[in-house]
């Protein structure tokens, strides 16, 4: 099921110019704007934000590099370029593990963070992170089911954090 997703999505890669810009664009580029309004927010209003941006980024970092990193540990998955034909559209290093997806998990981990206290901006980041995953399928360096757990795991991760946070921040 996950090489049939995976072709579906990326069968279209190398037909189109802006099809292709679009999709190395969300999976290389649009990481970026999304760390670049969490700074924005910080120059805007840095004592209402400062929590939000602070929570969020140890959320993500935490899911990113612990839990992902662990879960890579445990099982190690090569990227669809190393045992198949792909439409391979940007470089990435063939020895590192594709499950679960370590953009997926910092992401997703920070829209959840967000969506708590914007639920607008918690949507867009939400929407974006969701690009950027399909954006990775597309090009070729991720299996959808490794974006799929990666975005379960930032979002698990991001509750957590939440409530923890909450219950800390209740206590003082």
């Amino acid at each position: 099921m996950d090489l049939y997703i995976f072709n579906l999505i990326n069968q279209y890669a190398g037909r189109w110019a802006w099809l292709d810009f679009l999709g190395v664009f969300f999976a290389q580029y649009l990481e970026y704007v999304l760390l670049f309004i969490l700074f924005l927010l910080l120059i805007i209003e840095f004592k209402k934000y400062f929590r939000i941006v602070f929570l969020s980024l140890v959320a993500a970092i935490f899911s990113r590099f612990a839990v992902a990193n662990f879960i890579r540990w445990l099982w190690f998955r090569p990227r669809p370029f190393v045992d198949y034909s792909v439409n391979f559209l940007v470089s990435h290093n063939a020895s590192e593990p594709s499950f679960p997806s370590g953009h997926a998990s910092f992401y997703f981990a920070l829209s959840t963070i967000i969506f708590f206290y914007n639920k607008k901006l918690g949507i867009f980041f939400y929407i974006s992170s969701f690009l950027i995953g399909l954006g990775r399928v597309f090009v070729g360096i991720h299996w959808p089911s490794d974006i799929l757990i990666g975005a379960i795991t930032g979002a698990l991760v991001g509750v957590i954090f939440h409530y923890i946070f909450r219950k800390f921040a209740r206590n003082n």
